[in-house]
């Protein structure tokens, strides 16, 4: 999974720039789903699990994420928190303490694109078929049986630019790959280029995403309620 730290110190200037809306994310959490514990696989600084808490504080949660930097602003961000913990730990491997009532990822790990009428298709931080693999094995020993798995759900990726709150200017620039497509991070504070990131990502065409969420035990919950957030998965 690509590693955030050199976007780490920018990530919440981007990301509450009109990058992501916090507050209907969490309701879309929320409002279709019932729960007494949450795993938020790729938690970053914590900004979704910020709302969470404040809606739910008699749940447990946990977050898991790769990058130690990105953790270390979740941890500050969240203390006033009791019942949010957080795991420094690679989607891989990791290995928690318990199992959840509900697994998410909103562009942390895995989400989906859905780009007019065509079909949705899945898009991975995991570029490696065999890390996917691995990684999904791990959430299904996480996720209670009949617990649910939402995958986040994205617009398509495009070439753009645009300022964000402090003035900088935020751009992304997309090149395909083999099994997907490379995106270029970039933040400059007038000519000069703070801050750049590139990963890859895996793409998975809507009926072979299907499939690999299905070998792990993830099946497709296709009578959930319509989400503008998620896509909705439940645990066999």
């Amino acid at each position: 999974m690509g590693d955030y730290t050199n976007m780490s110190s920018y990530y919440d200037l981007i990301m509450t720039s009109g990058y992501y809306d916090y507050q209907k994310i969490v309701e879309n959490i929320t409002r279709n789903s019932s729960f007494g514990s949450v795993l938020e696989i790729g938690c970053g600084t914590g900004l979704i699990l910020e709302e969470l808490g404040q809606r739910q504080p008699g749940a447990e949660i946990m977050g898991v994420d790769l990058t130690e930097a990105m953790l270390s602003i979740a941890s500050e961000r969240l203390q006033q928190f009791p019942n949010i913990s957080l795991s420094l730990q690679n989607v891989t491997n990791f290995e928690l303490k318990k199992r959840y009532d509900l697994a998410f990822s909103y562009g942390g790990v895995w989400y989906f694109v859905v780009d007019g009428d065509n079909e949705p298709f899945l898009v991975s931080h995991l570029y490696q078929e065999e890390d996917n693999n691995h990684g999904l094995a791990r959430v299904a020993r996480h996720v209670n049986s009949g617990g649910r798995l939402l995958l986040g759900i994205q617009g398509p990726h495009h070439d753009y630019e645009k300022p964000v709150s402090n003035g900088m200017v935020y751009s992304q620039k997309i090149e395909p790959a083999e099994h997907g497509f490379i995106k270029h991070y970039y933040l400059a504070d007038e000519a000069q280029v703070v801050m750049s990131q590139t990963i890859n990502y895996r793409t998975y065409r809507w009926k072979d995403a299907l499939a690999l969420l299905s070998e792990h035990g993830f099946e497709y919950d296709a009578q959930a309620e319509k989400s503008s957030h998620f896509i909705a998965f439940r645990k066999v």
